[in-house]
C-alpha cells in the first residue's frame, strides 16, 4: 500500500511540473506578443514623424519653429467700455458713432446712456450703458477678410417660398453679425450662377445687406466707401458701376 500511494504522488508531482511549464510558456509567447505589438506602434509613430519631418524639411536633433494655424475668432458681444467717437454695430440699423455718453434722470434716477449717430438712415439713438447687448464693437480685419471669402462662394439657395426665404434674410440682416450679412449679400447677387427671379423686394433686401457689408468694411479697413464697393464686387465677380446704378 505505501509503494502506491508514492507513484501516485509522483505522477500527481510530474503533472503539475508540466503545466507548470506549459503555462510558463504560453506567459512568455503572450508578453512577446505585447511586446511585438509595442515595437510595432512605436515603429509606426517613428515612420509617421520621419514623413512629417520630410515634408516640413525639419532636421533631426534641431529645434524647429512650429507655425501655428491661428482660429479667427468669434464676433464678440461682451460688455465693455465704449468711448466717444467709437463706431459700433446696432444689429437693426448697423453701422454708428457715439457722439456722447449722457446722463438722463429717469423717474429720479440717474441713467448713462450713449448717445449715438447712424448716419445712413440719418438716425439718433439714446441707449443705457447697462444695456449693452443691443451693441457689438467693430469687426476685426481677419474677420472682414473672412467675410469677403464668404462673398467668392456659390450661393445657398433654398428651396423653399420666396416669403419664407425673405423672413430668413431678414433675420440674417438684422442679427448684425458680418458673417450673416456676408451670406446675404452672396445669395442675392445677380452674379450668382443659381436663376434668381429678380423682384422688387430681393433688390431691397439685397441693398440693405450690401450698404451694411460696406459700411462695417470701409471702416475697419480705413478706406473710403469707393474702395468698398471695389472689394465687394471683385469678391462678388461684379463691376462697381453695375452697383452703383442699382443703388441710385
Amino acid at each position: 500500500m505505501p509503494k502506491k500511494t508514492k507513484t501516485k504522488s509522483k505522477k500527481i508531482s510530474k503533472k503539475k511540473k508540466v503545466v507548470k511549464k506549459s503555462v510558463k510558456k504560453i506567459v512568455k509567447k503572450k508578453s512577446l506578443k505585447k511586446g511585438l505589438k509595442v515595437k510595432t506602434a512605436g515603429s509606426k509613430k517613428e515612420v509617421l514623424e520621419k514623413k512629417t519631418a520630410q515634408n516640413l524639411n525639419f532636421k533631426p536633433g534641431q529645434q524647429n519653429d512650429i507655425v501655428e494655424i491661428k482660429k479667427i475668432k468669434k464676433q464678440d458681444n461682451e460688455k465693455r467700455i465704449y468711448k466717444v467717437k467709437d463706431y459700433v454695430i446696432y444689429p437693426k440699423h448697423g453701422i454708428g458713432q457715439i457722439t456722447s455718453i449722457d446722463k438722463l434722470n429717469i423717474a429720479n434716477i440717474d441713467v448713462s446712456v450713449y448717445k449715438i449717430e447712424i448716419t445712413k438712415d440719418r438716425l439718433n439713438l439714446t441707449i443705457p450703458t447697462n444695456q449693452q447687448q443691443h451693441l457689438r464693437p467693430l469687426s476685426s480685419p481677419n474677420q472682414v477678410s473672412k467675410a469677403l471669402t464668404i462673398l467668392k462662394g456659390k450661393a445657398k439657395i433654398k428651396r423653399t417660398m420666396w416669403s419664407r426665404r425673405a423672413a430668413e434674410y431678414e433675420q440674417k440682416i438684422n442679427s448684425g453679425d458680418i458673417y450673416q450679412i456676408a451670406e446675404v449679400v452672396r445669395d442675392l447677387n445677380k452674379n450668382t450662377d443659381m436663376p434668381i427671379d429678380q423682384s422688387y423686394s430681393e433688390r431691397q433686401l439685397f441693398e440693405k445687406a450690401y450698404d451694411r457689408l460696406l459700411g462695417e468694411v470701409s471702416i475697419v479697413l480705413k478706406i473710403s466707401e469707393e474702395e468698398g464697393k471695389s472689394k465687394l464686387n471683385k469678391s462678388l465677380g461684379k463691376k462697381v458701376e453695375e452697383t452703383a446704378n442699382n443703388q441710385a
